[in-house]
């Protein structure tokens, strides 16, 4: 298939370092941007101790304890290095060639032939004060053959990594030794971790066809700057763009912008149009943080951190509604806009009062609008986007399972609760909102409960 129209050829990728495993072919064509130096894979795979002297003796920061072996997938690690651009807020350039160097963590088939040509680059979320793949999901990864790359941005991820194992990353630095602390230097750090992607350097030399940068939250709105204001002064690396749980940009650039939000980020009834170039999507029920991430972290944490944190939320956290269904789907849309021309489909947005702040809802509290997966159109709890309490509670939404006499009510027959879930699925994946294998995993849940109802 050929690249996208707005994709730049011919990127030679400087690749550096004993510890580069394989070359990639350089192109006739002169190269687009600065080519960052590769050094890796670095050596160290859990369970190694971080405590030790030696880099072979450590492992990534929280290195997935998902089977990727199992699925035909290896985890790497790479230092990215070079001169970055500086850039405010407001895209005014403060800084020119300023050294830095960082690390990328790769999550890729292990072989060619199980690539789907596609590869997810995440700008890590550093939110909680340390590096967290906030999109990463290695069933949804693996079942398409996307290649997923996290990219350390920021300055908080990058000095916790630096304190939490010298040996593997003291010589980290993304603020020009101290001169910019405010992430000025993230925007072109992410730029040409890109590159190191395209070339095929930090991916086994596999060369993807395309590209996507992915953000959630905080990263959305870092990327929302790079792709608002720092972009219209570069030359393009990213083929489309993913905002997920956060802002979105408001230029109409030549990239396809695809912005997916939780029940949680939908605040007002005031929103962007969809257009040719840009599609936002709105998830009733869902969470900006729910149960699937945190259960996921939760054993990271304790191995990597020494403890998983603890919330006292006001009401029952962690909506169960499956938001990474959404973005798997969504991931799979903007993959085909770029490559094809093929726009997503329009979703229903979420359903607001009068006063365009307070959010309808029906006789049970769920959230009226929106995409509605199986989980909000056949309950079996409360889940919603809305919490309160300490710390993040706001963002964990709330899931309070329904009593009996409420299950009896609603499915008073037995088959009732199955037949609800498999009409809801079944024109989820019709409209384009799910993927067929999701819908199969939620038929698999209803059958494990749906049997006594």
């Amino acid at each position: 298939m050929s690249p996208s129209p707005w994709r730049r050829l011919g990127l030679v990728a400087a690749v550096l370092g004993l510890l580069v495993p394989t070359s990639v072919p350089a192109s006739a064509s002169a190269p687009a941007g600065p080519a960052p130096r590769v050094v890796g894979p670095l050596p160290g795979t859990v369970p190694g101790d971080r405590l030790a002297d030696r880099i072979e003796d450590t492992y990534p920061f929280f290195s997935t304890p998902d089977d990727l072996a199992a699925a035909g997938y290896v985890e790497q690690e790479f230092h990215v290095s070079g001169a970055a651009d500086g850039w405010a807020g407001n895209g005014t350039k403060v800084a020119t060639g300023v050294p830095y160097a960082t690390r990328v963590v790769v999550r890729r088939p292990a072989h060619a032939r199980d690539f789907n040509g596609t590869a997810l680059v995440e700008w890590q979320n550093v939110t909680a004060g340390y590096d967290l793949d906030a999109l990463w999901n290695a069933e949804s990864v693996v079942r398409a053959g996307y290649a997923w790359v996290g990219v350390s941005a920021q300055r908080v991820g990058v000095d916790q990594l630096r304190a939490w194992s010298p040996a593997r990353y003291g010589g980290l630095d993304v603020t020009g030794g101290g001169r910019f602390t405010a992430d000025e230097l993230s925007y072109d750090v992410f730029t040409q971790a890109g590159r190191a992607v395209e070339s095929g350097a930090v991916t086994g030399g596999l060369r993807p066809r395309t590209v996507l940068a992915i953000g959630a939250s905080q990263s959305a709105a870092r990327m929302t700057v790079l792709y608002d204001r720092v972009l219209p002064q570069q030359q393009p690396v990213f083929d489309g763009y993913g905002f997920v749980v956060g802002t979105a940009p408001t230029r109409a650039g030549a990239e396809p912008v695809f912005q997916v939000q939780s029940e949680t980020d939908v605040r007002s009834a005031t929103r962007p149009a969809d257009t040719d170039r840009f599609r936002r999507w709105e998830v009733a029920g869902a969470a900006h943080s729910g149960y699937e991430g945190q259960a996921y972290r939760v054993p990271i944490s304790e191995r990597d951190l020494g403890d998983a944190p603890q919330y006292d939320c006001d009401r029952p956290p962690f909506s169960r509604v499956p938001m990474h269904h959404v973005t798997a789907a969504a991931y799979d849309h903007l993959r085909r806009w770029v490559e094809r021309g093929t726009p997503p489909p329009t979703a229903r947005p979420l359903e607001f009062e009068p006063d365009g702040v307070t959010k309808k809802r029906d006789a049970l509290g769920l959230a009226l609008g929106g995409i509605r997966l199986s989980q909000v159109t056949a309950p079996r709890a409360l889940n919603t986007g809305d919490n309160t309490g300490e710390t993040f509670c706001r963002l964990f939404g709330t899931h309070v399972p329904f009593d009996a006499a409420t299950l009896a009510r609603l499915y008073p027959h037995r088959g009732d609760y199955l037949h609800q879930v498999v009409t809801a699925d079944v024109a989820n994946v019709h409209a384009g909102y799910l993927l067929p294998a999701d819908a199969r995993q939620n038929l698999a849940d209803a059958l494990a409960v749906g049997g006594r109802r």
